[in-house]
C-alpha cells in the first residue's frame, strides 16, 4: 500500500508560506473596545445616534485615539449570523474609521437587517454615522 497526501485546490502546501498581513489593513486591536467596563461607561455616559440599521453609542475620552466595540445580541440570530453581522460591521468600520478624529469610544449596536443589507448602504451608514460624531464632537 502507498502513503499519500491528500491536498486540496484552495489550501496552500504546508512548505509554502503566507504573505503577510499588509501593514494598516487591519482592524489594530489598539483600536477596539475590548473590556466590559469600557462597553458599560459608553452606555451609561455617552450620547446615541440612530441610524435605520443601527444604534451606535459614543463617548469623547481626554486622549487617546478612536476605539470601537460592537454588541450583537443572541436576539440577532445563531453564532453564524451574529459573527457574520459583525464581520460586516468590522469591514465597514475599517474602511470608514479615518472619519473619526480624536479621541472617543464607539459602540455599535446593529439590528438583524444589518445581515441582509447592501454592504454599499451598511458602508454609507457607518460613514454618516463616522461623520455626524465626529460633527458632534466638534462642537463641544
Amino acid at each position: 500500500m502507498q502513503d499519500f497526501e491528500v491536498v486540496s485546490a484552495d489550501a496552500p502546501s504546508r512548505g509554502e508560506k503566507q504573505p503577510a498581513p499588509q501593514a494598516g489593513s487591519g482592524f489594530p486591536r489598539a483600536a477596539r473596545l475590548l473590556k466590559h467596563a469600557d462597553f458599560e461607561r459608553v452606555y451609561k455616559q455617552g450620547r446615541r445616534h440612530f441610524s435605520p440599521h443601527m444604534t451606535v453609542f459614543f463617548l469623547p475620552q481626554a486622549e487617546g485615539h478612536a476605539r470601537i466595540g460592537f454588541t450583537v445580541g443572541r436576539v440577532l440570530g445563531g453564532a453564524v449570523q451574529r459573527n457574520r453581522i459583525r464581520r460586516r460591521l468590522r469591514e465597514a468600520v475599517r474602511l470608514c474609521r479615518s472619519t473619526l478624529q480624536g479621541a472617543v469610544d464607539v459602540v455599535i449596536n446593529p439590528k438583524k437587517s444589518v445581515l441582509t443589507l447592501e454592504f454599499a448602504v451598511l458602508l454609507e451608514e457607518v460613514g454618516r454615522a463616522f461623520t455626524v460624531i465626529a460633527r458632534k464632537l466638534a462642537e463641544k
